[in-house]
């Protein structure tokens, strides 16, 4: 079934024209309709030295202080992804009230697993030494990610040697994880693309972050589409699955007629109706970081 974010788009604006725009860059056309969002945008900040390590902070324009931090990071098969092609998601987020971090990180052919988790932990050290600054509580911090943005999410989340590395402790500094549409338990490989980023088989079952759920992480909200065909959305119940069976706390969502496209499109302002991902999203940010406000 083709996804109908896009279709979305056209019908909305209206006239075939822009139905065309729509289906070659729709990106664009979210971020182009995120500049209603009433927000503040920081964008080419650096947490650490090279050209994929720049980073783009989100904050509402109303202000505040001690807010929830969350760290995003986009998809791109661990191959590419720009931080500025998310906008609509960093606008969407600071719109109710979050500050939205979005680093860029190195990608394939340039590095392979585990680099780019290693790029992500600096990033949330980043974002967790630098919330302050843009209103926000360090202390209060979420990750989340799409497609394999949620892979590295849920990598840090779960597998604690990435996070430790930058002083970091999962279990402590970490109020909850946000996964949409994410890989978490993809073996075996089926692509030599993926063969090469993930390297030798025998270590294969290190990059998937369903090996190392052990219990007691902060909670997860993951959310998929029966129609996703780019990353089965048996990851996210096999995943949600395991989270349970170690008695730890999910809240697994599958959105009607939603894609792996139309789950992160759904943050952008005219294709909310298509699915409450962003109500949700935010909704679990704000419950798992007032937790630890109240702690």
């Amino acid at each position: 079934m083709r996804e109908a974010w896009p279709v979305a788009l056209a019908v909305l604006a209206g006239g075939a024209a822009t139905a065309a725009a729509a289906w070659v860059a729709p990106l664009a056309t979210l971020n182009t309709l995120a500049r209603m969002e009433n927000v503040r945008t920081i964008p080419g900040l650096a947490y650490a030295e090279g050209a994929r390590h720049g980073v783009d902070v989100y904050v509402p324009a109303t202000g505040g202080n001690r807010l929830p931090v969350v760290v995003f990071f986009y998809g791109g098969g661990w191959e590419g992804g720009d931080r500025g092609l998310y906008r609509f998601v960093g606008t969407a987020l600071a719109s109710r009230g979050i500050v939205a971090v979005i680093p860029d990180y190195r990608v394939y052919p340039e590095v392979r697993f585990p680099d780019f988790l290693k790029d992500a932990a600096q990033a949330v050290r980043w974002a967790r030494d630098h919330a302050g600054g843009f209103g926000g509580d360090g202390h209060r911090l979420v990750l989340a990610g799409h497609s394999a943005g949620a892979h590295i999410a849920a990598a840090l989340h779960f597998d604690r040697q990435w996070l430790q590395g930058v002083g970091l402790d999962a279990g402590r500094d970490i109020a909850g994880l946000v996964g949409l549409a994410g890989p978490y338990d993809f073996l075996p490989l089926h692509s030599r693309t993926l063969e090469e980023i993930f390297g030798p088989e025998p270590g294969r079952a290190l990059s998937q972050p369903i090996n190392f759920v052990r219990g007691g992480e902060a909670p997860a909200f993951l959310a998929t589409g029966p129609v996703d065909d780019t990353v089965d959305p048996g990851n996210t119940a096999r995943l949600a699955a395991r989270i349970r069976a170690r008695g730890g706390e999910v809240i697994a969502t599958v959105y009607e007629r939603i894609g792996h496209r139309t789950i992160l499109g759904a943050f952008s302002r005219p294709l909310r109706l298509l699915a409450p991902v962003l109500d949700d999203t935010s909704a679990f940010i704000h419950d798992v970081t007032g937790r630890e406000a109240r702690s």
